[in-house]
């Protein structure tokens, strides 16, 4: 295995994930949120007018990068392809339960171990969540779960992201007026735009190479155990995150007065339980759904729309959890999630004659 270039391309993405989502939290991103896929999307749905919480709205220069690295990775080495036609309004549907299981637990899987790489013990409950999470979505496909193959195809209106991203990122430097940008609270904490938009574009290229998932490395390690190269790159991840974060100062354990996060346990493992759930029928969790969508998968495109749509409404109908706990709004929305999934997973369920 030492000797398998794809090993030592996750083992590299694991690295540079995990220690540039501590050390963007360094030079001005959120504390414990140096990347949080969900918490970006919410920003920048924001900056889109898509919902009226005047803390949340900011252009995350990363969540660009993270769909231009991998569109210039794939274009690169001939990977681009325009695909997709499987289920699309239950890929839409999961995107949107996505943002709320990462909205009630506070954070997306990268967030989840960048919390607890800087001692954030109410993440706990979150892995344990996404773990079990994973574990159901690998019994719903051993069961005969299904969405469907993309087929490939001009038809599929694969590039449609990337150049909704190229769009955004054209927002970004003119700043338009219809385009709402934060003065006060997390989303008014940003890394100077060059180097989040660097590190997005920098990570996008390598996540695309390499395929690196965090819910993807845990059904690896379900199926494949040790020899999967996935269990190597969340172990080169945790430990750059905790080196960043004890180098500077920024290792902090104990369950009390963790920056974005609530101690309402029992709601960060269903949250998290969601998630991982949904990341497993759909083929990657919010991350790996926009690298997908840079490299010209419109089912992947298809999650990112429903994301966006998902961040509006967290913030909108108050669903997004706070340090005070998960409201009631989080909490039925969590528990309509789950009733979608298993509906969904009946309906796409192949059955053998």
């Amino acid at each position: 295995m030492l000797r398998d270039r794809h090993f030592w391309m996750v083992v590299v993405a694991g690295l540079l994930l995990g220690g540039l989502g501590a050390l963007l939290a360094v030079w001005g991103n959120p504390e414990n949120s140096g990347i949080c896929v969900s918490c970006f999307i919410e920003n920048s749905a924001g900056a889109l007018g898509m919902h009226d919480n005047s803390r949340m709205q900011y252009l995350r220069p990363e969540l660009i990068g993270f769909v231009l690295g991998a569109m210039a990775s794939a274009l690169l080495f001939r990977e681009f392809r325009s695909r997709g036609g499987s289920a699309p309004l239950p890929r839409l549907f999961a995107g949107i339960f996505l943002m709320v299981g990462c909205g009630v637990f506070i954070g997306c899987p990268i967030k989840l171990f960048l919390r607890l790489t800087a001692g954030d013990l109410t993440a706990v409950a979150g892995v344990a969540g996404l773990v079990a999470g994973v574990w159901a979505g690998l019994r719903g496909l051993a069961n005969g779960v299904e969405l469907g193959q993309p087929s490939r195809g001009q038809g599929h209106g694969g590039p449609l992201i990337p150049v909704f991203f190229i769009l955004l990122l054209f927002f970004l430097f003119v700043r338009p007026g219809f385009i709402l940008f934060s003065t006060q609270g997390s989303a008014a904490q940003h890394a100077p735009v060059p180097i989040a938009l660097g590190a997005g574009v920098v990570l996008g290229a390598l996540a695309q190479r390499s395929r690196f998932c965090i819910t993807g490395s845990i059904r690896d390690v379900f199926l494949m155990g040790k020899r999967t190269p996935a269990l190597w790159g969340v172990l080169a991840f945790l430990a750059a995150a905790v080196a960043a974060n004890i180098a500077t100062g920024r290792y902090n354990p104990g369950l009390l007065g963790q920056p974005g996060a609530h101690l309402e346990h029992l709601w960060s493992f269903l949250g998290m339980g969601l998630v991982g759930w949904i990341s497993v029928l759909i083929g990657g969790c919010p991350f790996r759904q926009l690298i997908k969508a840079g490299e010209g998968d419109a089912d992947a495109g298809l999650v990112v729309v429903g994301m966006f749509i998902g961040g509006a409404l967290v913030q909108s109908w108050g669903i997004a959890a706070t340090a005070a706990g998960v409201s009631l709004a989080g909490k039925v929305a969590i528990l309509a999630g789950f009733a979608s999934i298993l509906a969904t997973s009946l309906l796409f369920r192949t059955r053998s004659i």
